[in-house]
């Protein structure tokens, strides 16, 4: 456990993670040039990458809960990593729609977004994501000051329900809910970690406030 530590600051270990982080689009991207994607490779590629954007959202959501728990501050380097792949993926899944089941036509991406709602809610939630990918960058934290910055990124939290939503209606068509009970219960324990500690912190301010008086008088 001690030499835990040394292994996350290593200089290898954030582009390792990008190696492993990039491993699920080169199989995706194998399978397609060597007939690898089963009957329909299109509806493979749409949900393969869907399910990793759900994924990698997931474990970015999950680094601030274990850096606390496990008492390991070196695991927040890897967290603007794991959610420009969130970002990645998303768009690999957003591509593979426009392209495969629409062939890129604007018109009609358009009206589909507007008639379906589990498109609408995917959609919506990609729109949620840019500025969140746009902004992951040192300058950019800067230019917004730190405050306006946690703001932004609190978006994450509606994100990652609207993900589960999209998920969930996905797999509603074939009555396949078990993966989304996966997903959805790996969300909701994260979230509600992170409503437990705005909690404790906001019930702890007052006796802060109450004890910096005290030391005054």
């Amino acid at each position: 456990m001690a030499a835990l530590p040394r292994l996350l600051l290593h200089p290898a270990a954030k582009p390792l993670l990008f190696a492993v982080a990039l491993l699920p689009f080169a199989r995706l991207t194998y399978g397609a040039f060597t007939d690898g994607l089963g009957a329909n490779p299109a509806e493979y590629l749409i949900r393969a990458t869907g399910d990793w954007t759900l994924r990698f959202l997931c474990l970015t959501l999950a680094i601030t809960p274990l850096r606390v728990i496990t008492g390991l501050p070196a695991l927040a380097r890897f967290r603007r990593m794991l959610g420009l792949f969130v970002y990645f993926y998303v768009v690999l899944h957003l591509l593979s729609y426009s392209w495969f089941d629409k062939g890129f036509d604007v018109a009609d991406i358009a009206k589909d977004i507007a008639k379906r709602p589990f498109i609408l809610v995917g959609f919506s939630a990609f729109v949620l994501l840019t500025p969140l990918a746009a902004t992951s960058f040192n300058r950019a934290i800067r230019a917004l000051g730190a405050k306006r910055w946690q703001a932004l990124h609190r978006l994450v939290y509606l994100i990652g329900g609207l993900g589960i939503l999209h998920f969930f209606w996905m797999r509603a068509a074939k009555h396949n809910f078990a993966e989304v009970a996966v997903y959805g219960a790996i969300v909701s324990v994260l979230l509600g970690w992170r409503l437990l500690q705005f909690l404790k912190k906001k019930r702890s301010l007052p006796l802060l406030v109450m004890r910096r008086q005290l030391s005054k008088q």
